[in-house]
């Protein structure tokens, strides 16, 4: 398995948050429809069995990553005024040059939504804002918009810096599937869209570099825990729960294509690790590139449908004391 840093430079606002099994399952749509039903079906083979083909991250502000979610007592310097927590808890962002550090360490030199995206100019805002957008619906009878379904409406959107830069870290199985092959599917959901909304122009980006990533060989060389670049399902995988730190995420996920229009476009609720969590093996130290389970039987409408339950990891030293 290849680790990878995929470069996006956004191009238009965005309707979903860019998560890594998301992403998956919109690259899974992107298989079938560029290189055949047949194609997809070979690369999903083993899927929920440990052997993925490809594994995406969360998109990240390019340069940082996220701050591992631990508790507060676990920071070297643990403030009791809350003012200085709340602070602390608002330095999100890890810079790449920092991953060798230990945990205590990394939680110290964490960065903030002002320090990676910039300060606020003359009243504007540099770090990504979610605000609502307003759309209509014409009548194509009357050339107008209306009442019912040709109301004036509104939507979020997250909406960034022209051109921000987005880091993607994938880890790709290259004998299932060529690195060119996965920068050409990346660069057809960018440019039809990612996520929600893309009919109408948002989750739009360009592909500004795939590299082999050579941050998976900066880690500590002691590391002893695993620090995920995604939401994953780490059930069953023998981790130490007492030293072992994550928040719960629900997955409500839906159909893509198609089955977006059918009469039940969801899919089964999940409940996910979310990114940035941190997990002990149990006796062995950190020396795998992603952790979970391919998530299957997740949908009723699509009974081969999967879930993105893996996470790309880095390896990380967490203290004896933590």
């Amino acid at each position: 398995m290849t680790p990878l840093r995929v470069t996006l430079r956004l191009r238009s606002p965005l309707g979903t948050p860019l998560a890594g099994d998301t992403l998956f399952g919109q690259l899974c749509h992107a298989v079938r429809e560029m290189l055949g039903e047949e194609k997809l079906e070979t690369l999903l083979t083993g899927y929920s069995a440990g052997c993925p083909w490809l594994i995406v991250s969360d998109g990240f502000p390019s340069g940082y990553l996220p701050r591992p979610t631990v508790p507060a007592a676990l920071q070297a310097n643990n403030e009791e005024d809350p003012a200085k927590r709340k602070e602390a808890k608002g330095k999100r962002w890890i810079p790449h040059d920092k991953v060798h550090l230990p945990l205590r360490q990394l939680l110290d030199i964490a960065a903030s939504d002002e320090d990676v995206y910039g300060k606020e100019v003359c009243g504007k805002q540099n770090k990504p804002i979610q605000a609502a957008a307003f759309h209509n619906t014409l009548n194509r009878l009357t050339g107008t918009t209306g009442t019912g379904e040709f109301a004036p409406y509104t939507q979020s959107q997250i909406f960034y810096q022209p051109d921000q830069r987005m880091d993607l870290w994938c880890v790709l199985d290259e004998d299932r599937l060529p690195c060119a092959t996965l920068l050409q599917l990346l660069e057809y959901i960018g440019n039809v869209g990612y996520g929600r909304d893309a009919s109408i122009g948002l989750g739009k980006f360009a592909v500004e570099q795939i590299e082999e990533a050579t941050l998976f060989k900066q880690t500590y060389p002691d590391a002893n825990a695993y620090w995920t670049l995604a939401p994953c399902a780490p059930q069953g995988q023998g981790f130490d729960i007492t030293r072992s730190y994550w928040q719960v995420l629900t997955r409500f996920g839906r159909h893509g294509g198609t089955l977006a229009l059918g009469a039940n476009p969801f899919k089964q609720p999940l409940l996910l690790a979310a990114t940035g969590a941190i997990f002990t093996p149990t006796g062995n130290r950190a020396q795998t590139r992603f952790i979970g389970n391919g998530l299957a039987k997740v949908s009723l409408m699509q009974k081969t449908a999967v879930h993105q339950g893996y996470a790309p990891v880095l390896g990380i030293c967490m203290e004896e004391s933590a």
